[in-house]
C-alpha cells in the first residue's frame, strides 16, 4: 500500500511585504513591521530594529549546493514562500493536502513581538498576523490550512482572550515557546500560563511547540561545529521540554490540554519515556520533598513545597493521552514505533526551510513507511493530524493537479 497525500503538521510562512502595512491602523505603520529596500538588500523594519530574511529560511525549489544563511529579498524567493496562492499550488505539487503555517518574521511562536518596546501596538500585531492566517489562508483555501495563531506572551490574560477570540473563528492551534525562561517569562511549573492554559483547555486549541521557540537552541560549546550542532540542537532542546511538561502537573489540572513538539523529531522519545519512568521508581520519595541543584554554588538540598506532579502517575499515560511528536525523516522512530505510539506521532515536510523534503515527501516517505499497516499509514500521513487538531481535510478528489 502507498498513499499520494499527507498533512504537514510543521510549515513555515514568509510573511508577505504588506501584511502589517495592510492590517494595521494607520497611526501605529510607521512603527509597525514594514519592508525597507537598501540598494540589492531589504530588511524589516519594527521600532527600532533591522530584520533581514535569513536565506536557509526560503529555500523551495533551489538545490542544496544553492542554500545560504546570508539575507535574502523576496525577488530571491519562490512566490510560494510568502503567497497564499503560489503556496497551494505548491502543495499541489507537494500533494500536501493540508498544512500548518508557523512564522518567520515575529519568530516560532511571535518573539518579535515579546521583546517590542510598544506592546500596544505588539498586541495589533500579533492580531494582524492571526486574522491574516484565518482569512488569507484557511478561509480562502477551505480544508488547505489548519489556522495556527501567535498570542501575546508577554501578558496570559490577553493570550487567553486571543485564543478565544480567534478559536471562535476556526482557530486550531497556539504557537508557544518550549522553554519561556528563556525568554525571561516565568515557567510552566508556576501558575502563570493557567488563563492561557485554562483557554487552550476549554476550547481545544492544541499548543505547538517549535524547537527554538525558546530563541535558545542548546550547544555543548560556542565552537560546536555548526553540522554537530544541527544534528543535536533539536532533540535536546525537546527532550527538555517532554519532560517539563510530563513533570509539570498541568496535564491533570487541565485534562483536555495537549500539545504538539514541533520539528524535534521522535526517535529520541523512547529513551526519555524510560528514563523518566526509573527516575519516578527509585527516586520519588526523597525528590518528592527536595530539590537538589548541580550548581557548586548551591550544592545543599532544599526542602520544597508542595509537588504539582502526582509521583503515581502513569509517565506514558500521560504521554499517550497529551504529547504528539512530530517528523520529517526519521527512520530510528518510526522503528521505535510501538514504544511511541502510532496514535501520537504525525508527518511533516517544513516547507521551504533547508530541512524540507518537499516536494518529494510522498514519494521519500512510501519507502519509511510501506511496511507498516495500511491504517497506521494513515494515522501518520493524515489521520493523527486531523483528529489531534479537529480539523477537515479537504478532499483530494476535489483537487486538480
Amino acid at each position: 500500500m502507498s498513499f499520494n497525500w499527507f498533512i504537514s503538521v510543521d510549515d513555515h510562512l514568509i510573511e508577505p511585504s504588506g501584511l502589517w502595512q495592510d492590517r494595521l491602523p494607520e497611526r501605529w505603520r510607521d512603527t509597525g513591521p514594514r519592508i525597507v529596500r537598501d540598494g540589492d538588500s531589504e530588511f524589516w523594519a519594527y521600532e527600532d530594529r533591522q530584520i533581514a530574511t535569513i536565506g536557509l529560511n526560503a529555500v523551495a525549489g533551489k538545490r542544496r549546493e544553492e542554500f545560504s544563511p546570508e539575507p535574502i529579498t523576496y525577488d530571491e524567493m519562490r512566490a510560494g514562500c510568502y503567497d497564499p496562492a503560489a503556496r497551494v499550488a505548491d502543495m499541489n505539487q507537494g500533494f500536501v493536502l493540508a498544512s500548518m503555517l508557523f512564522p518567520s518574521f515575529p519568530r516560532y511562536c511571535g518573539q518579535v513581538f515579546h521583546e517590542a518596546k510598544d506592546k500596544e501596538l505588539g498586541l495589533l500585531c500579533v492580531r494582524a498576523w492571526n486574522d491574516f492566517i484565518l482569512e488569507e489562508f484557511a478561509e480562502a483555501h477551505s480544508g488547505r490550512f489548519i489556522p495556527m495563531m501567535i498570542i501575546p506572551l508577554w501578558d496570559p490574560g490577553a493570550a487567553a482572550a486571543e485564543i478565544e477570540r480567534t478559536a471562535a473563528r476556526g482557530a486550531k492551534s497556539i504557537a508557544f515557546s518550549e522553554n519561556p525562561t528563556k525568554l525571561g517569562l516565568p515557567s510552566i511549573h508556576t501558575d502563570h500560563w493557567d488563563p492561557l492554559f485554562r483557554a487552550c483547555d476549554e476550547t481545544g486549541l492544541v499548543i505547538s511547540m517549535h524547537v527554538g521557540s525558546s530563541s535558545n537552541l542548546i550547544r555543548t560549546s560556542d565552537d560546536m561545529p555548526t553540522l554537530a550542532f544541527m544534528a543535536y540542537s533539536a532533540a535536546a532542546n525537546q527532550a527538555g521540554t517532554l519532560l517539563d511538561w510530563l513533570f509539570s502537573g498541568n496535564f491533570t489540572r487541565f485534562p483536555n490540554l495537549r500539545i504538539a513538539l514541533s520539528e524535534g523529531s521522535i526517535g529520541w522519545i523512547p529513551y526519555f519515556l524510560e528514563r523518566a519512568e526509573q527516575v519516578i521508581d527509585k527516586q520519588r520519595f526523597w525528590a518528592s520533598r527536595f530539590d537538589i541543584s548541580m550548581n557548586a554554588a548551591h550544592d545543599r538540598g532544599e526542602a520544597k513545597g508542595e509537588a504539582r506532579f502526582d509521583l503515581d502517575t502513569d509517565i506514558r499515560r500521560l504521554f499517550k493521552d497529551h504529547v504528539f511528536g512530530t517528523f520529517i525523516e526519521d527512520h530510528a522512530g518510526l522503528r521505535l514505533l510501538d514504544v511511541i505510539g502510532e496514535d501520537n506521532v504525525m508527518l511533516e515536510c517544513d516547507y521551504p526551510h533547508s530541512d524540507s523534503t518537499w516536494p518529494d515527501t510522498v514519494q521519500m516517505a512510501n519507502k519509511w513507511l510501506g511496511d507498516l499497516p495500511e491504517d497506521v499509514q494513515y494515522k501518520i500521513t493524515m489521520g493523527n493530524a486531523a483528529r489531534v487538531y479537529d480539523f477537515t481535510p479537504a478532499d483530494p478528489a476535489t483537487i486538480g493537479v
